[in-house]
């Protein structure tokens, strides 16, 4: 089939499938799968050999791993020495300990079933990175925790690989094939540090000064590959030989410029993989040993979940932040399927005890956003609770802020400088304490609550301005203030116009749109920048907001209807350039006159 074609069907099928998953709130990696799973051979075929497709998409993983390691400095990697290998380290053996029994089911030796539980151990590093990063939850102390377990493993695999002929059982030969492959693999890691601290930035350096953007761009595909190929060769991850390249270019000045040349390749091959794993899932298989892929699944999840959770205690991290980390590792890694491979060909088991553990490794990937998100909603649970404040101060404030977040704030401070009273209420604990210490009269209270509203005195208040970041809690405030309040004036923050325009449904007296002030004064600097007179711009930039404002009232009685909106905001647009030209009488905003039209007099600065 034609090169081209297959990848034309591939994006399309991403293109498809992605958005959809993404709008029904199921995450890109579970789109990505799912259009694997149908282009590949045990649903439509279009893809008879996935392994050609799954051995060229694994740059992704690679590339990916390169741009994390440009995140971290040498410096800072040294830091987390001791959380990379404690974690790490007990993750992996009590992992191996606990599925180690998943082997011995299987009519496997105690030895094999030992190595067995140390591959399952090990978890996607593609997988659980792209769930934190689209959560943005990697700069989180569960997503630091995760990280550098997951960076152990991938420094697991090298002595996996190298001892893999002492499982087939020629301990001689592998005895010594063993110990070569470990000397080769240092003295792989130990040349690329070389290289990459006195080689790489030399090369970089000439290469920037062409001052060709392209070539550039090449030269860093080509350090990322060169890195991963050579770790290959030596018989390490080639993910391992990324994140090194990354490591040692995260203190140049290059760092920024690769991070960007790069970005676009990992993302598109990042995608590439995951479909690559949907398209090996062998139904056929699955099916046809439906309870032992489910078991081997079910067990592999709970005891590494367990582990995970221990270690979690161990590290002492917040209670909340533990079922989170067991959640998003708890999977089988990318790695599994160039193991369990490679003991086939070792002559370590046979091919359906890989075809097992395949299915069940990314049976267990798949679930991995559901499991996440659960981990989440059981993290909640463990957080803090606390009695909120049921007693207010006497004096009755002018206004009630609903939410003291980085909105609230600029608020509060304005009333502050104008010496007017309010209060203002929070459920963020450590928000709360934090303010406090300024002097501001905030409380631990969730406005949602109409015991603490009444108490905080909702009732003698003059108006309630609600600040909360969430469009679903300002809503319930806004319902509650106008439904036992009627007296109070509620000025909200909307987050959009539908948000503003849904207020407005439940009688707010006045909404902001939380961006849309912002917008125009960045838009006036970017005219002014553009070489707009400051006069000009400014004008244009109130034009615009005006007719905005009058546009979003207009749209109101038609805001359920998207054709209509659709077509009042074109009609609307066209609208305004003529206003524009109206109001300029032939001239435009920068102070020239119009083609053709010769100037007389110079613009005055």
């Amino acid at each position: 089939m034609n090169f081209l074609f297959e990848a034309a069907v591939l994006l399309g099928a991403a293109i498809v499938a992605v958005p959809l998953f993404q709008r029904l709130g199921l995450g890109s990696i579970l789109g990505y799968l799912a259009a694997g799973l149908v282009l590949g051979p045990s649903v439509s075929g279009f893809i008879a050999e996935p392994e050609t497709v799954l051995h060229f998409a694994e740059f992704g993983v690679v590339m990916l791993l390169f741009i994390i390691g440009l995140e971290l400095e040498p410096s800072r990697l040294w830091a987390m020495r001791k959380r990379l290998f404690g974690l790490g380290a007990l993750q992996l053996l009590g992992c191996a300990v606990l599925l180690m029994p998943i082997g011995l089911a299987l009519g496997l030796s105690l030895e094999v079933s030992i190595l067995l539980g140390l591959i399952l151990a090990l978890s996607s590093t593609a997988f659980a990175l792209q769930v934190l990063n689209e959560r943005h939850h990697f700069a989180t102390p569960h997503g630091q925790a995760a990280f550098a377990i997951l960076l152990f493993q991938d420094l697991a695999v090298i002595p996996l690989l190298a001892l893999l002929p002492l499982f087939a059982g020629d301990i001689g030969v592998a005895s010594e094939e063993s110990w070569l492959a470990v000397l080769r693999g240092l003295g792989s890691v130990i040349a690329a540090i070389v290289i990459g601290r006195l080689v790489f930035p030399r090369v970089l350096a000439l290469v920037a000064r062409s001052e060709v953007h392209e070539v550039f761009t090449a030269a860093a595909l080509f350090m990322v590959l060169g890195m991963a190929l050579a770790m290959e060769w030596a018989g390490l991850s080639m993910a391992l030989g990324a994140f090194l390249g990354g490591v040692l270019l995260a203190d140049t000045v290059y760092r920024h410029e690769l991070e960007a040349n790069i970005e676009p390749f990992k993302g598109l091959l990042l995608g590439l993989f995951f479909i690559a794993v949907g398209m090996s899932v062998d139904l056929a298989l699955v099916f046809d040993s439906l309870l032992w892929v489910l078991g081997i699944t079910l067990a592999l999840l709970v005891a590494k979940m367990i582990v995970i959770a221990l270690v979690g205690l161990v590290a002492r991290l917040p209670k909340p932040e533990i079922p989170r980390l067991a959640a998003v590792i708890a999977q089988g890694g990318e790695f599994d399927f160039v193991l369990l491979t490679a003991a086939v060909s070792a002559g370590v088991f046979d091919q359906r005890i890989a075809s097992l553990g395949i299915a069940a490794v990314t049976l267990s990937m798949a679930l991995t956003p559901f499991l996440y998100r659960a981990g989440e909603r059981l993290g909640d649970r463990f957080k803090e609770k606390r009695p909120y404040d049921d007693h207010f101060d006497d004096d009755t404030p002018q206004v009630l802020i609903a939410g003291l977040g980085r909105f609230g704030q600029m608020i509060a401070r304005v009333l502050k400088s104008q010496d007017i009273s309010f209060t203002a209420l929070d459920p963020n604990i450590r928000q709360v304490e934090f303010i406090r210490r300024f002097g501001s009269r905030i409380y631990y209270a969730d406005a949602t609550r109409l015991d603490l509203l009444r108490a905080a005195g909702a009732e003698q208040a003059k108006l309630l301005v609600v600040a909360v970041d969430n469009a679903e809690t300002a809503t319930l405030i806004v319902r509650q203030a106008r439904m036992h309040f009627p007296h109070l004036k509620v000025y909200a923050r909307a987050r959009n116009r539908h948000h503003a325009w849904h207020l407005m449904e439940i009688g707010v007296d006045a909404v902001v749109r939380e961006t849309f002030p912002a917008s125009m004064e960045m838009s006036a600097e970017v005219l002014k920048g553009l070489g707009y007179p400051s006069s000009n711009a400014m004008d244009a930039v109130r034009t615009f907001r005006d007719f905005d404002i009058q546009l979003f009232n207009n749209s109101y009685e038609h805001r359920n209807d998207e054709d209509t909106l659709v077509a009042n905001e074109k009609a609307a647009m066209a609208e305004l350039q003529s206003l524009f030209q109206k109001e300029l009488g032939g001239r435009t905003l920068r102070g020239e006159a119009p083609p053709g039209v010769e100037r007389t007099e110079p613009e005055s600065p």
